[in-house]
């Protein structure tokens, strides 16, 4: 088989910490420090990279025993390119500058070492609404978060709302709580989409993937990279 018809597909040389070799494969340059990735998100790696399972700490797993939620994260150190990925699903790479922002759980892929995280309730959540639990990453780095499909971003400074499996991500200035339409109807077969929403308002942005999240149990492996910045979202690197 000629190369020449493999090129288009030639990895892209790295131009920062997080590079996006296509719209669903992130490559991660290691130099000796660490990544924090989705576990099982590694698709394949070149030189000398180690993997260890991530503990959330006590607080956090008890937030994930407690709710059923929770965000498996893998430690990746060492000296090499690190390729991410989750059933190609579509990457785009954040960048925080001293700052703090929400992430669905779900649509998470990596984030640098550097970077705080915590996994807290959407306020007004409730018990009626104990899945509402996200994780909020704080401090300076490049964050990389994935979508079902060609994400739009929103302005929050008008009331929004949206499916709470359909929020990827938002910043960490907007005000959040939950909206219920729980009727009788609700409880003789609609879905949970349907039943509760999450209110964005205040000044910033949502980010919104066009799905209500995986409808079949997905595979092991996970997906991702891009780039960009909290003010125009996103970049190259």
């Amino acid at each position: 088989m000629s190369e020449t018809n493999l090129e288009q597909f030639r990895e892209v040389t790295p131009a920062g910490r997080f590079t996006l070799q296509n719209s669903s494969l992130l490559k991660v340059r290691l130099e000796g420090d660490t990544v924090q990735a989705k576990l099982g998100s590694m698709v394949a790696y070149q030189g000398g990279v180690r993997f260890e399972q991530k503990s959330g700490g006590l607080g956090r797993f008890f937030k994930k025993a407690m709710t059923g939620e929770g965000v498996q994260l893998m430690t990746c150190t060492g000296t090499g390119d690190l390729f991410l990925a989750q059933d190609a699903r579509k990457i785009m790479v954040i960048d925080l500058n001293d700052e703090r922002m929400t992430v669905n759980g779900d649509s998470i892929l990596a984030f640098e070492g550097n970077v705080d995280w915590d996994i807290r309730r959407v306020e007004g959540a409730g018990r009626l609404a104990g899945g509402l639990f996200n994780v909020v990453l704080e401090g300076t780095g490049k964050v990389a978060v994935t979508s079902h499909g060609e994400p739009v971003l929103l302005d929050t400074s008008n009331p929004t709302f949206a499916d709470p499996d359909s929020a990827i991500a938002w910043s960490g200035n907007v005000r959040t709580s939950v909206r219920s339409d729980v009727s009788f109807k609700t409880f003789l077969g609609r879905g949970s989409g349907e039943t509760f929403q999450i209110a964005f308002e205040g000044p910033g942005w949502v980010l919104i993937q066009p799905s209500e999240g995986p409808t079949v149990p997905e595979h092991s492996h996970g997906g991702g990279g891009g780039g960009g910045g909290m003010g125009s979202l996103f970049g190259d690197d």
